[in-house]
């Protein structure tokens, strides 16, 4: 898998510029809606509500395209939007939308803050809760999280019978189950989000992004047939949606259907090439035996990560967890996961800054980090493997065999080449081998 997405906030991180012409046919509407609103404020250039709109807008093609721009230009919106109206509960959209851009922007603790100003100009739309909640996960503020997602669920407040609302409760419910050890439950919020979504309407791409996290979670349960499904109805929602293609051949990965994985990575590349697809595409030309290939991508992920200040400041984990994987730069890997450690403090970071350690043979403060990213319970077998590789190079046999179990039992094919050192090491455990188990991740990459 490459990483869970924990997030479920209305703004998503992408890449590229430009998206090939069959996803262009998706974005019609939004297109029209952009050119609209930039009609209504050339018409009326003190009208905040228009600055809003054209904002939301701007927000959903960064989706639809990755064209990191549009995010600029929402935020350039939204502030004018603000400079018109923020004193009074009708600037409250402008504010959750821009803390929307900054969210995606991995401005964390800025998002907060004008969320909750959002909050306290119009304390009847309690949809913000849903962003400070997602706010303070990636914070690593998990009980405030929770705190703010449960105001999603207030009986007392007329919006919770609202649609949008109760898309957000059940969305955020799935979050906290997963993250908390429950999959089963987050599976069953999820379904119960997709339905909400399906049914009142929302926009495509985001019925899709709630399709295609349904079926991550079905992955983490190693329910292969469940999580195809779950892609494949994410892209009738949304043709050429990337991360659906990109699940599939998470798939067809696991499934050892080699040739399908690469024509999907190469589908979901050419649509938005993010690092993580072309780390997956890589790995699986290794696995194949074309070692010129996946060298190609795995310099595509070096590239892609340099390529502005942008993705220097969103890809931080992404390639730290990348040259730890591959044992290239394990230096920078650990660089790389302490400066993401400095606007993020969420397991999944924990858990990079453990692995990098650990690919530093730093293993004590790698089994002190691993022990936060642990801390709730979270049914993800490659973290669960992780901390199983550094127990054992610890030398404690019975915690090292507890969580390399555990990541196999929950999903037996969790990783392309990961899944096969688990087992391998298990076996040397269990023939009381440190010698054999303890062999380097290296013995199983490219």
């Amino acid at each position: 898998m490459m990483r869970r997405i924990i997030s479920v906030s209305a703004a998503a991180i992408f890449l590229l510029s430009v998206a090939p012409a069959r996803a262009w046919g998706q974005q019609h509407e939004t297109d029209n809606a952009i050119r609209f609103f930039q009609w209504k404020v050339a018409q009326d250039p003190d009208d905040f509500f228009n600055y809003d709109r054209l904002g939301v807008a701007y927000i959903q093609k960064a989706r639809e395209t990755g064209d990191v721009t549009y995010y600029n230009l929402a935020a350039k919106a939204l502030e004018k939007s603000l400079d018109l109206e923020s004193a009074h509960a009708e600037g409250a959209p402008a504010m959750k939308h821009l803390a929307t851009v900054y969210y995606a922007e991995h401005r964390f603790a800025e998002s907060l803050t004008l969320a909750q100003k959002a909050i306290d100009l119009n304390p009847c739309d309690i949809t913000p809760y849903a962003l400070i909640g997602d706010a303070r996960s990636e914070m690593g503020e998990y009980e405030k999280a929770w705190a703010a997602y449960r105001k999603l669920q207030d009986p007392e407040d007329a919006q919770s019978a609202i649609s949008g609302v109760q898309y957000l409760e059940q969305s955020r419910e799935s979050v906290q189950s997963f993250l908390t050890g429950d999959t089963k439950a987050a599976i069953d919020y999820m379904r119960r989000a997709v339905a909400i979504a399906v049914d009142s309407r929302m926009a495509k791409e985001s019925i899709a992004w709630s399709q295609f996290t349904l079926g991550e979670n079905y992955f983490q349960l190693g329910d292969l047939a469940n999580a195809k499904a779950a892609y494949n109805d994410a892209l009738k929602s949304y043709p050429d949606y990337h991360r659906a293609l990109a699940g599939l051949a998470r798939v067809s990965s696991a499934a050892g259907h080699l040739d399908d994985a690469i024509v999907l990575y190469k589908k979901a590349i050419s649509v938005i090439p993010l690092p993580a697809y072309a780390a997956a595409l890589g790995d699986v030309y290794a696995k194949s035996g074309n070692g010129g290939e996946a060298k190609k991508q795995f310099d595509l992920v070096e590239y892609i990560g340099r390529l502005n200040a942008f993705n220097q400041t969103v890809y931080n984990r992404e390639l730290s967890v990348f040259y730890a994987d591959h044992d290239i730069q394990l230096q920078k890997a650990l660089e790389l996961a302490r400066k993401e450690f400095e606007v993020r403090h969420d397991i999944y970071t924990w858990d990079a800054l453990a692995w990098a350690l650990y690919k530093n043979s730093q293993t004590e403060q790698a089994a002190v980090a691993m022990k936060e990213a642990l801390h709730l319970e979270t049914n993800d077998a490659l973290v669960l493997f992780h901390a199983g590789m550094i127990y054992e190079h610890l030398g404690d046999a019975e915690k090292a065999k507890d969580y390399l179990q555990r990541a196999v039992a929950l999903n037996p094919q969790f990783h392309l080449f990961y899944a096969d050192l688990a087992r391998t090491t298990l076996q040397g455990l269990s023939n009381g081998s440190l010698a054999v188990a303890g062999q380097r991740t290296t013995d199983a990459r490219p």
